[in-house]
C-alpha cells in the first residue's frame, strides 16, 4: 500500500515516512503542493495525508483540483490550524478527514487504515445532469456554463433532486427533506418552487430537466432534460 505525505515541515514529514515504512506502507513524500499534485495524478495512492499551508499551493487548491479531475484517493488533512471554519473547508474542497498538529501517530494510523477501509468510493463534490452542475459547498448552480441565482429553498429542492437523479420523488419526500419535518402548510408549496426553478433552471435555456409524473411526483432527468 502506497501512500502520499504532502509536508513541507521536512522533520514532520521523515518522522510520517518512518513511521509508516514501519507499518509496511511505502512512502513518496512531497514538500509542496505542486509537487504533491503532481504525484497524485501520476501514480495510485491509498491515501493522501495533506498539509494545508504549502508553499507552490496550498493543501485547499490541491484537494479540490483532484476532486474536481475525479480523482478519489482518500485524503486525510493535516494542519496547525484548528479553527472551526478551517476544518469545515477542508471538508467542504473534498477532503476525507481532518487531524490537528500536533497528533498522536497512533491516532494518524488508526484514521489511515479507516480510510483505507472505506476505499476510494466516488464522492464528487460537484453533482451533474447534464449541462447543469450543482455545488452544495459553495451553494452555486450553473447550467451551460451560466450561473442561476436561486434562493436557498430553490437551491434545497434541485440539490434533492439532483441527489436523487432520475428517481421520481414525491412532494411528500420533498417536504420531509426539504422543509421541516413539523411543517403544516400547504404540500403545494413543493409546485410553487419547482415552478420557480423551471423559470430559472429550463425555460431560458429552452429544456425541460424537471418532470412531473401525474400522481407520483417529480424526477430530474439525468441528461438534464
Amino acid at each position: 500500500m502506497r501512500i502520499l505525505v504532502v509536508e513541507d515541515e521536512k522533520r514532520l514529514a521523515d518522522g510520517l515516512r518512518r513511521g509508516l515504512e514501519a507499518e509496511g506502507f511505502a512512502v513518496d513524500i512531497a514538500p509542496t503542493g505542486t509537487d504533491g499534485l503532481w504525484l497524485a495524478r501520476e501514480n495510485t495512492y491509498s491515501v493522501i495525508l495533506l498539509d494545508i499551508m504549502l508553499p507552490g499551493m496550498s493543501g485547499y487548491r490541491v484537494c479540490e483540483t483532484l476532486r474536481a479531475e475525479k480523482n478519489w484517493t482518500p485524503i486525510l488533512m493535516l494542519t496547525a490550524k484548528d479553527g472551526e471554519w478551517d476544518q469545515v473547508e477542508a471538508l467542504d474542497t473534498g477532503a476525507d478527514d481532518y487531524l490537528t498538529k500536533p497528533f498522536s501517530f497512533s491516532i494518524l494510523l488508526a484514521r489511515v487504515r479507516a480510510l483505507m477501509r472505506r476505499g476510494a468510493a466516488e464522492r464528487p463534490v460537484v453533482l451533474e445532469a447534464g449541462d447543469i452542475r450543482v455545488d452544495p459547498a459553495a451553494r452555486k448552480v450553473w447550467r451551460q456554463n451560466t450561473p442561476i441565482d436561486l434562493t436557498s429553498r430553490e437551491f434545497a429542492v434541485l440539490e434533492y433532486l439532483i441527489r436523487n437523479l432520475g428517481t421520481v420523488v414525491s412532494k411528500r419526500d420533498v417536504l420531509d427533506n426539504v422543509w421541516d419535518f413539523d411543517f403544516e402548510g400547504d404540500p403545494n408549496i413543493v409546485e410553487v418552487y419547482v415552478r420557480h426553478l423551471r423559470n430559472k433552471l429550463d425555460r431560458p435555456f429552452g429544456r425541460e430537466a424537471i418532470e412531473t409524473l401525474r400522481g407520483a411526483g417529480y424526477r430530474l432527468a439525468a441528461n438534464g432534460g
